[in-house]
């Protein structure tokens, strides 16, 4: 199979309307031509089979699904998600994870359905779906941020075979030594320094003293506005592990306040958040080392992080 490019995508696009960040990943991403193009078949069968009437896609959208408004039979404001099946099956356990929140903290899962390369959700609409990110300054957001983390990690996961977050940070730290390895000296990060920040990526997740049922990419544009609770998260990828993991991706994501202090940063949201500052901290130093190839700030805030 090969990517959707020039033509080919144009004639896609021109019927069946794609997502800005999907339509860039399908230039790029092998295996994802033959999906694209079979997806408007895809979609009017999921329509057919909820009663659906759909929508155009929200835009820009995510970078590996179809996401767009839909309308139930009962007149109910829904949103249809469909996703490719990828091999490394990040998006595996969403609708485990919303089933086991119920909706508390997180839009509800309606329906879900899946085949060998497609993966769909029917899931509550968020109204009006601002993202927090775009409604409050940064510092605000995080309160926000760790009391939906503290709703999450709070319910019970053991009757559902989730995977372990131990397995993510082996993959990722895998993946960063491969690509380590290829990178250019400029891109690189000290060699003592990603050696320390690698092994520390791999030993954290087996220290932890309590394992819980984690969002792993909790931010301010997975955050939405809604009517049911003031704010709703969207697009968990749920694997189990250390909570003070789960703030990260907020942090990362604070690239100003990240860069002038990384160490208050970390420790803000750890008491916020209710978990251990040095584990925050050693998670913040060893996940910027696994992000440093080709981002100068993330190698800027692991040199800063780094222990003693």
């Amino acid at each position: 199979m090969t990517p959707v490019t020039g033509s080919r995508q144009g004639s896609i696009m021109a019927t069946f309307p794609l997502p800005t960040y999907l339509a860039e990943t399908a230039s790029r991403e092998e295996g994802l031509g033959d999906w694209i193009a079979g997806l408007p078949g895809i979609v009017a069968g999921l329509a057919d089979r909820w009663s659906l009437s759909v929508g155009g896609p929200f835009q820009p959208g995510g970078q590996c699904s179809w996401t767009a408004p839909a309308t139930g039979p009962n007149g109910a404001a829904l949103v249809l998600k469909v996703g490719f099946r990828f091999p490394g099956g990040e998006e595996r356990d969403e609708a485990a994870g919303l089933r086991i929140w119920g909706g508390n903290g997180t839009v509800r899962l309606q329906a879900a359905c899946e085949s060998e390369s497609t993966y769909a959700l029917l899931l509550e609409r968020c109204v009006p779906g601002t993202p927090l990110g775009q409604v409050l300054p940064e510092h605000e957001q995080d309160p926000v941020v760790a009391g939906l983390l503290h709703r999450l990690w709070a319910q019970p996961h053991a009757g559902y075979a989730f995977r372990p977050l131990t397995q993510m940070c082996q993959a990722w730290a895998d993946t960063f030594e491969a690509d380590s390895e290829a990178a250019g000296t400029a891109d690189r990060i000290d060699p003592g320094l990603a050696r320390a920040g690698i092994a520390l990526f791999r030993e954290l997740p087996a220290t932890a003293g309590n394992q819980v049922l984690l969002c792993t990419d909790l931010h301010g544009d997975n955050i939405l506005a809604a009517r049911r609770e003031p704010w709703l998260v969207i697009d968990p990828k749920p694997y189990v592990g250390d909570p003070a993991y789960d703030v990260l991706q907020h942090m990362l994501n604070c690239e100003d306040r990240l860069a002038a202090n990384p160490a208050a940063l970390a420790d803000r949201m750890a008491g916020l958040a209710g978990v251990d500052a040095t584990r925050v901290r050693q998670w913040l130093f060893a996940r910027t080392v696994q992000e440093s190839l080709g981002s100068p700030l993330m190698r800027q805030v692991a040199r800063r992080l780094a222990p003693s």
